[in-house]
């Protein structure tokens, strides 16, 4: 029993070293909180980029699809649909941060750039499967109240899509908070950065990167609930 309580506090005693050593020495833990900023700063401006570009290509191809117009668009926009998702995203931020931005230092905006980008090609499929689960009446009724195409598309379509592609539209976000954490490639200190950067100080992997991913966790945790909440709120309105 006794050796069982020294190997115990034996354990205890080494596990608050390696946390004070990592975390606690030197401010450490503030490679983790500035790369968390960093990492939440991209991930929103890159989530608001994504769903400009992805509904304005829902529109686009929903409206092809409908109408049969916009033929000439349509075709540029499953150009980008098919380039963006049939490459990686690490080579797609490498080729804007080392080719088409390669005179700026802004790392940032390189990045926002490359996940909004990227993110959008999925946003808009996500939007456009919505808007054709909507009931063909909901079109013709719109257009009997007055509205012109685009107004009831805004008015009526698409707030029934959104509630529909809600799910996935949270998942295609928690998706994108983890790809950020390819961005130390292009010398950005994000939450996961900010872990190695640790790790190449004290010579410890094991608390450094079990805490990047805690963090991660905690954070992907949150966004779901919020998630669910408005899913909750959404199907609610409806009674």
């Amino acid at each position: 029993m006794n050796a069982l309580m020294l190997l115990d506090s034996g354990f205890t005693e080494r596990l608050q070293q390696k946390f004070y050593s990592n975390f606690i020495l030197e401010n450490r833990y503030t490679y983790l909180l500035n790369g968390l900023k960093t990492t939440l700063t991209i991930t929103l401006l890159a989530v608001l980029l994504g769903i400009v570009l992805g509904f304005l290509i829902a529109i686009i191809r929903s409206t092809n699809d409908i109408t049969g117009k916009l033929k000439i668009p349509n075709f540029f926009c499953n150009i980008y649909l098919t380039v963006i998702r049939g490459t990686p995203t690490m080579v797609q931020l490498l080729i804007l941060n080392f080719i088409v931005f390669a005179s700026s230092n802004n790392k940032l905006l390189v990045a926002v750039l490359a996940f909004g980008i990227n993110s959008g090609a999925y946003v808009a499929e996500i939007f456009r499967s919505g808007i054709m689960s909507i009931d063909k009446g909901q079109m013709e009724a719109g257009r009997s109240l007055g509205f012109n195409y685009l107004q009831t598309m805004i008015y009526i379509v698409m707030p029934q899509a959104f509630k529909n592609v809600l799910p996935a539209l949270g998942n295609e976000m928690i998706v994108l908070l983890k790809e950020t954490a390819i961005c130390g490639y292009i010398a950005i200190q994000d939450l996961t950065k900010g872990g190695d950067i640790i790790r190449s100080r004290t010579y410890d992997p094991y608390m450094p990167l079990l805490g990047v991913a805690a963090v991660y966790l905690i954070i992907v945790m949150i966004m779901t609930a919020g998630v669910n909440r408005l899913e909750r709120r959404l199907r609610n309105s409806d009674h």
